[in-house]
């Protein structure tokens, strides 16, 4: 098996089982600390994508830097360049603990509308978020360097079993010794220190050997900073876009009512999980493919990217969208959550399938160091976003917010693709549209639909898991039929054991 192949199915066990683990306990922490509880920690999720605008590129700069370094042999400059990254990140995880302990009494009396909670302990809680989410912080520099030295099985193993304690941790905690907020931030404090901790370790035991010590270099720096640059414009507007609706829903609703939000915006995302592996694993692969110039294998590997991304996102995200009510009752086992979250939850995932077969195309621009086009284009989004947000909002709620998500989304699929193709794989544009992604979504979304007018309304578990069940594995199948890349591996495994027999 390939290392591409192997960092792959890492990125998909490890990614997979991590999402798979926060999913599981969604439901424990509602029960344990209630719904405008669970809004707390939406906040926290929403905090934290607005902070990651302070990692002004540098996780992803890492991961290309050791990828090329790493093709081209250069040992010293990739621990320098490891070392000086790192000092820049504590830094700013210094800054972020500090700001938010600073804003935690104003959060919690002007913006967060807690209606059970107390302040203080709304207060004590937003302080702690500033805590994790500095301790978390130098995770995803460790993870990028990881990633750029293709080290992707033991960064998932890493990824994988901190997840596992991380959440079953924290239920045992909510349910032996605190069942309040500030225990859970408080678990979360020990643990992801240790994560971080950890997979830093790793990292610098991954670099290659080198006669000098690590050292701060400036020099790298200045190499580097126009890449890191359009990162960090990249990420400004990203974060804008993806982040607005949850920042003014979180100021406009109650907080139970953005618990409601968040719930579908948890599992909607997880949509992501299941495009991330293959992101990750391809994006050092495209790298090193533009470093030495093999063009045609750069094509192939890209297209057949994208369709791996759309055979494991469609049949998934359709299923989701088509099938809200019975997804979130085997989820969380309460009606009154299901009948809250199912339009939201419908809305979302249409949104997150849209921008998830973004995820390949994003790709293929970072690893030829294109970053103006997403910059321009999510600057263009924002410009449409927020007057969208305070038009729909006001009227339809969280609905509202939900609804420009996808109308966004979709501009970017129309857009963004054919603007990209008249720089990069000219004549690989219909490619896309029509193989890559139009063919599969089609046939699951016919199939889908015939199995929901089968199965109609399902009020017995039994009947709700055998819809999902035969539901999720059709249109698995019709997309795996639809796709050249998974019919050509079925015709391979076939000849195979026709061989050996």
């Amino acid at each position: 098996m390939t290392t591409l192949k192997k960092n792959i199915l890492a990125n998909f066990g490890g990614k997979a089982w991590a999402g798979f683990i926060q999913l599981l306990f969604v439901p424990f922490y509602i029960k344990f600390l209630g719904m405008e509880a669970f809004g707390l920690i939406g906040f926290f999720i929403m905090l934290q994508g607005l902070l990651s605008l302070l990692d002004l590129g540098l996780s992803t700069t890492l991961n290309r830097e050791l990828a090329y370094r790493s093709a081209n042999g250069n040992a010293q400059e990739a621990k320098d360049i490891v070392r000086t990254m790192e000092w820049i990140y504590w830094s700013i995880a210094i800054v972020i603990a500090a700001g938010i302990i600073i804003l935690a009494p104003w959060i919690a009396r002007v913006w967060v509308n807690a209606k059970k909670l107390p302040a203080q302990s709304v207060q004590h809680a937003v302080a702690l978020m500033g805590l994790v989410i500095a301790v978390q912080w130098p995770f995803s520099l460790y993870s990028g360097g990881l990633m750029g030295l293709q080290r992707q099985l033991l960064l998932n193993a890493i990824r994988a079993s901190m997840a596992t304690i991380q959440a079953g941790g924290a239920v045992l905690v909510l349910w032996l010794v605190s069942s309040s907020i500030e225990a859970y931030f408080t678990w979360q404090i020990g643990i992801v220190g240790v994560q971080t901790v950890i997979t830093g370790y790793f990292l610098r035991s991954s670099l290659p050997k080198s006669d000098k010590a690590a050292a701060f270099n400036r020099c790298l720096l200045r190499q580097c900073w126009r890449f890191a640059a359009g990162m960090t414009g990249i990420s400004a507007v990203s974060i804008i876009l993806g982040q607005a609706d949850k920042v003014i829903l979180s100021k406009l609703l109650p907080l139970d009512q953005f618990g409601y939000y968040m719930l579908a915006f948890t599992l909607g995302s997880a949509l992501i999980f299941l495009a991330y592996p293959v992101s990750t694993a391809l994006f050092p692969k495209f790298s090193e493919l533009i470093a030495i110039g093999k063009t045609e294998e750069l094509k192939r590997l890209y297209h057949k990217g994208c369709q791996v991304v759309s055979l494991f996102v469609f049949p998934a995200g359709f299923l989701i969208a088509l099938f809200p009510q019975e997804v979130l009752m085997l989820w969380t086992r309460n009606p009154i959550i299901a009948e809250n979250t199912r339009l939201l939850l419908r809305i979302i995932a249409i949104g997150y399938l849209l921008n998830t077969i973004l995820v390949m195309p994003f790709v293929l621009q970072l690893a030829n160091r294109w970053t103006s086009l997403s910059f321009y284009k999510n600057v263009v989004a924002i410009i449409i976003l927020i007057p969208l947000l305070f038009l729909l909002i006001p009227y339809l709620g969280a609905v509202g917010g939900a609804i420009t998500w996808v109308l966004l989304m979709t501009g970017c699929v129309l857009f963004e693709i054919p603007l990209m193709h008249i720089r990069l794989m000219r004549r690989e544009m219909w490619h896309w549209y029509i193989v890559d992604i139009g063919l599969p979504a089609v046939c699951c979304v016919i199939t889908g639909l015939m199995l929901k007018i089968y199965f109609g309304d399902n009020a017995t578990t039994i009947k709700t898991l055998t819809a999902i069940a035969v539901a999720g594995g059709s249109m698995f199948l019709v997309c795996a039929l639809a796709l050249p890349f998974s019919r050509g591996y079925f015709r391979r495994e076939k000849l195979t054991i026709r061989y050996q027999c």
